[in-house]
């Protein structure tokens, strides 16, 4: 196994179960526990969990794991619910896209169709479809989350304010009836909230992990969203809730 998938699973393993000693950590990965030991080292210089004498534990409350490192969770799950999502983008279509994984999937089916333009503040998904000559591309300014990838705040805004869009894909880090849509960081949800003022068809975009959750700071409520694309294994009771406040949910 790669280091890279190595230490994915292990952020994986720590941010849902909030930690684990060496030993279980080596069963996890069939791999040594001097190799255990060496990726936890690394994980924790970048301060993205604490070690400890025997192990390791979670470094901070919802922890917010890097794109790079989110980019193979819930894989399957993410493909099948980007196919479902650009299926919902028409001909010719102006299609607003924040940042995040699920939305990386949709930006790379839309690139093999033409004459849609897409805006959005991801750094990722622009490099992506700067090379697709059928994609209109325009590219949002700002300040740069290195955690996302995303471009958000004032500048963001601003510009943001001069577009119309058919429909707008939105990520999210935590939605549930009660308090919406939410993610970790409160500049990124203020950008994400231009995003839905200019919109015609909202549509957020989420995997089953995302539901029910609840992280810092908040995007919107659901009366502000025309729709939910998750996967197949959305609980029955937060679907029921969610379609109770008038969001279409759609399971892919």
């Amino acid at each position: 196994m790669l280091k890279a998938d190595r230490t994915a699973r292990i952020l994986d393993h720590v941010a849902t179960q909030g930690g684990a000693d060496v030993h279980a950590f080596a069963e996890l990965l069939g791999v040594s526990k001097a190799t255990v030991r060496r990726d936890l080292q690394t994980l924790h210089e970048q301060g993205l969990l604490l070690r400890t004498r025997g192990g390791a534990v979670i470094g901070t409350v919802n922890l917010e794991l890097p794109l790079l490192h989110r980019a193979g969770r819930q894989q399957a799950e993410k493909r099948r619910i980007a196919l479902a999502a650009a299926a919902l983008v028409p001909d010719g279509a102006v299609v607003g896209m924040t940042g995040g994984t699920t939305a990386t999937e949709i930006a790379r089916v839309l690139a093999e169709r033409s004459g849609i333009t897409v805006v959005t503040n991801a750094v990722n998904i622009a490099a992506d479809l700067i090379v697709r000559p059928d994609i209109r591309l325009v590219v949002v300014g700002g300040n740069a989350r290195t955690a996302s990838y995303e471009l958000v705040g004032p500048a963001a805004e601003r510009m943001l304010a001069q577009y119309h869009f058919d429909i707008a894909f939105i990520g999210v880090d935590g939605l549930t009836a009660s308090e919406g849509c939410t993610t970790h960081d409160e500049m990124e949800g203020q950008t994400d909230r231009a995003f839905l003022r200019n919109s015609a068809r909202s549509v957020v975009v989420a995997d089953n992990t995302k539901i029910g959750r609840v992280t810092f700071a908040a995007i919107c409520p659901l009366a502000e969203i025309d729709d939910l694309v998750t996967d197949d294994s959305l609980d029955p009771g937060h679907e029921k809730a969610i379609a109770e406040c008038g969001v279409r949910v759609l399971r892919a």
